[in-house]
């Protein structure tokens, strides 16, 4: 089967891209999560959230995003059809008019989660990053971190799908063994997207991995699976080819004892903005 990755067209179980392997085995074990995420740079965790909890937080985003003229009014909510002439579109804020999302990215469940992984009470931002991405658009391959780095650099994002992703609809993708990339982490890796103005490092795959080395993996996503890894894994997403808006989440973790990147917390986070005392 061939996945069209970022703008590349790769073969699953081929050369260049593989299956990503769950961690449910080891959800009760958190010293093994530990080494896990420390090994693979990642973990995916599936049926974490609860699934209709999730559901119900699609349907108010899907009627957020009707209001604003994005769905196409002759379908059935639910499917999310794109209307004619919508693109893809950026919720990111602190979504305060989505409180059933927030149940779900601050609730105690996950919040307990990463008091264990950490060892100590953790914390998240209140900015959040919503998007629903529509026909013929990808996120191409980046570190979080160049978006980010401003705080201490053991923070994690969670990636929620806030839908059933399958391939056509494009999941993420991670570079398997990126967060080893010391050249990489020591380039790319220490650059601040608002200083420097930077953003993706590539949207072709194979620029990484011929280079650096390492391989792809994605897989299909159900409402409730999450995908966790640190600031320094390469990853990207499948280009989304149907015309259902692919609706996910980034959500950033961190102990409550670290530096914050300011940016990103408190009631009214500012955000991306050019900071000129930071060049």
């Amino acid at each position: 089967m061939l996945l069209k990755v970022g703008s590349r067209e790769l073969e699953l179980g081929g050369p260049h891209l593989t299956e990503l392997r769950d961690s449910n085995d080891l959800l009760h074990d958190t010293e093994a999560l530990r080494t896990r995420i420390q090994e693979d740079g990642y973990l995916l965790l599936r049926g974490f959230h609860d699934r209709e909890q999730v559901l119900k937080a699609r349907r108010a985003v899907l009627e957020k995003m009707n209001k604003l003229g994005k769905l196409d009014r002759d379908t059935i909510l639910e499917e999310g059809i794109m209307a004619d002439g919508s693109k893809s579109l950026f919720l990111g804020g602190t979504n305060e008019d989505l409180p059933e999302l927030l149940n779900v990215l601050n609730g105690d469940h996950i919040m307990g989660f990463f008091d264990r992984l950490f060892g100590e009470q953790s914390l998240t931002y209140q900015y959040k990053w919503l998007r629903a991405v529509g026909k013929g658009d990808y996120t191409g391959a980046h570190y979080d971190i160049v978006y980010m780095g401003r705080g201490t650099h053991n923070l994690y994002t969670a990636w929620s799908p806030i839908d059933d992703v399958d391939y056509a609809k494009g999941g993420l993708a991670i570079c398997l063994d990126s967060h080893r990339f010391e050249e990489l982490k020591q380039s790319y890796g220490s650059k601040d997207s608002d200083r420097d103005g930077i953003g993706h490092y590539t949207d072709d795959p194979l620029v990484i991995t011929n280079k650096y080395g390492g391989r792809w993996a994605t897989t299909e996503f159900q409402a409730g699976d999450v995908l966790i890894f640190g600031m320094f894994l390469m990853h990207c997403s499948l280009e989304n080819t149907t015309n259902q808006y692919r609706i996910s989440v980034d959500t950033r973790y961190q102990s409550s004892l670290e530096k914050i990147d300011e940016r990103w917390s408190g009631k009214k986070p500012r955000g991306h903005f050019k900071d000129a005392a930071a060049q």
